[in-house]
């Protein structure tokens, strides 16, 4: 059983009280394609919102999988920033400051939502997979500069 003062994290990053309620209330879900379109112009293809911090946390493992080999890395523009000497910007994701919110709905299509903790500790700005601007690989882009902004715009 975990402590209330206890932080709930995913990947050692405190996932936000924001995002913690709507998962408890059932409010983290898809805002609709109009929305999505409206935030999300690019993105093309259909998402899954994951409805627990235990989905989350077994959907980021992935992010490991794909960094781990040099090739995946590459094409998903993934890499950890805590190793010595580096240094992680977009289009780039850094795995070890993000967990992933949302993932592709049809097996393949790998795209995503997550969270990226390189801007803020407790409002972390909110990046997606981008595919479609350059299908030869793929680019994270911001959707919003914070995930509370994120709820604005999706109406959740």
């Amino acid at each position: 059983m975990q402590d209330h003062d206890e932080p709930v994290r995913i990947r050692g990053l405190v996932v936000p009280p924001l995002l913690l309620g709507l998962l408890r209330d059932c409010r983290w879900r898809h805002p609709g394609e109009t929305a999505l379109n409206r935030v999300m112009p690019w993105f093309k293809d259909p998402l899954h919102f994951l409805d627990s911090v235990q989905a989350m946390a077994r959907e980021s493992n992935s992010l490991d999988i794909l960094t781990d080999d040099a090739a995946s890395a590459q094409l998903f523009r993934q890499a950890r920033g805590t190793r010595p000497g580096s240094h992680v910007d977009l289009p780039w994701l850094d795995v070890d400051k993000a967990f992933l919110v949302a993932v592709n709905k049809l097996p393949g299509d790998d795209t995503a939502i997550a969270l990226d903790y390189r801007t803020d500790h407790t409002d972390p700005r909110v990046v997606a997979s981008d595919f479609w601007t350059d299908p030869r690989i793929c680019s994270w882009r911001e959707v919003t500069p914070t995930f509370s902004a994120l709820v604005g715009a999706f109406g959740l």
